[in-house]
């Protein structure tokens, strides 16, 4: 490199007024247009004459947009008045202190509101093309804790992983990695707390969102309890959910013949069985491992896994299946993964809540824009979907009476960009 071309002689200016940040956010402005999420949220999500209650969609969206592009707190809004990058959002980029003062604002009564969004966005979206349609789908439904630090956060507090934070309940679609619902709780809730009431609501949604097929609901050992089996079969959904290891379920385990054992595959170095029997009339599938060789001199007794389902296969197919509900965990890392849930940005529990809601917005239109511009249906790493298609610089200029977006010549997804932003185009306007 010449002398006259080292970047220690850049002369740096921050004067370009048509340079924007983060150019992949028409991705998702696209989609939000698409679906009509601005006009639909200030018919929703009304907070009357509360202090920043106009206008609630371009608040909400600002939040969400700021979240996409890999905001972690309030005051990352900014980024969206840096330059042209208001322009390609299609709606004004509020500033952080009155998107801070609309989500204080937040009652409990708001929150529904925006829950009610969220359900009516989703259904949406599944019938521009991204949802299940009559195929099965499988539910996968969890909790995580978003930690916090300092005890000025209302609800936070030490649960069973002695973290100090917030504990909100949440269900994923397993094939997408979406989020289906979540809502916010306190830091001591119970893993259980309002499982079978939240249930009954995430049935309903995905009903009325146009999910005509066979559903699964997958869940881990927490929410195992007579109240969430009972929602599930009233609302005739196939549940697999794992067991504690009570009393009376070691009894069972015991009282399998040695012969209904069936070797599965494992790592080198173990041994994994399934078998199953009954418990309180549904199908209790068991799964026991162990190491063997000169390993075994480490753990050399069986370690079992049970859960109960009333679902129909093979046990060995079921238990595999079962396995899968670790992909949650991948829904979970995209949403705290440098983005909304991360981070708690205020001290009122019910801004955190509003919060937690918007950033699972701004996960799922990262999603639509792969479903509906990429036509990708699969799982799927945020990250990768931000760094290709979301974090593009920018440059806008107009002629003929039109803006045109400019990206980096030689970009290494550019194809993918281009495709995506007219599949998106070309969607039906919901208005």
């Amino acid at each position: 490199m010449s002398a006259s071309r080292s970047p220690s002689r850049f002369v740096v200016m921050a004067d370009d007024d048509h340079a924007v940040a983060n150019a992949g956010l028409v991705l998702t402005a696209i989609v939000a247009e698409r679906l009509g999420i601005e006009a639909l949220a200030d018919e929703l999500v009304d907070l009357g004459d509360r202090p920043g209650g106009s206008r609630s969609g371009r608040k909400i969206l600002s939040l969400a947009q700021a979240i996409v592009a890999d905001g972690d707190c309030i005051g990352d809004v900014e980024m969206l008045r840096a330059g042209a990058t208001e322009v390609v959002l299609g709606h004004k980029a509020m500033a952080a202190s009155t998107c801070g003062t609309f989500l204080r604002s937040f009652t409990f009564g708001h929150i529904r509101q925006l829950d009610q969004l969220s359900a009516e966005i989703l259904g949406r979206a599944w019938a521009a093309g991204a949802g299940p349609g009559d195929a099965p789908m499988t539910m996968d439904l969890d909790s995580t804790v978003c930690e916090v630090h300092g005890d000025a956060k209302q609800g936070a507090a030490y649960g069973y992983t002695r973290v100090l934070g917030l504990h909100p309940l949440m269900a994923t679609r397993a094939e997408t990695g979406e989020v289906l619902h979540v809502r916010q709780r306190k830091g001591s809730a119970n893993t259980g707390r309002g499982a079978e009431r939240f249930v009954n609501e995430l049935a309903g949604r995905v009903r009325r969102s146009g999910a005509s097929g066979l559903l699964t609901l997958r869940a881990d050992s927490g929410f195992h309890s007579a109240k969430v089996i009972a929602a599930c079969r009233r609302h005739h959904i196939a549940f697999s959910i794992t067991v504690n290891q009570t009393s009376v379920v070691r009894d069972a385990i015991a009282a399998i013949d040695e012969d209904s054992w069936v070797v599965i595959d494992y790592p080198e170095g173990g041994r994994a069985e399934v078998a199953e029997t009954a418990y309180k009339g549904d199908r209790l599938i068991v799964r026991r491992t162990r190491l063997v060789g000169r390993q075994a001199r480490l753990w050399p007794e069986w370690r079992h896994h049970a859960f109960v389902t009333d679902r129909v296969g093979t046990a060995v197919a079921l238990d595999a299946d079962h396995r899968n509900h670790a992909v949650v965990e991948l829904a979970i890392r995209d949403l705290k993964e440098g983005a909304g849930w991360n981070h708690s940005p205020s001290g009122k529990f019910l801004a955190n809540a509003a919060w937690i809601v918007i950033g699972a917005l701004a996960h799922n239109l990262l999603r639509w824009v792969a479903a509906l511009g990429l036509d990708h249906r699969g799982p799927l790493v945020a990250k990768t979907i931000r760094r290709r298609l979301i974090t593009i610089p920018g440059r806008l200029t107009r002629s003929a009476r039109r803006d045109q977006l400019h990206i980096p010549r030689r970009w290494p997804w550019r194809d993918q960009f281009l495709s995506a932003a007219l599949r998106l185009r070309n969607l039906p306007l919901i208005v």
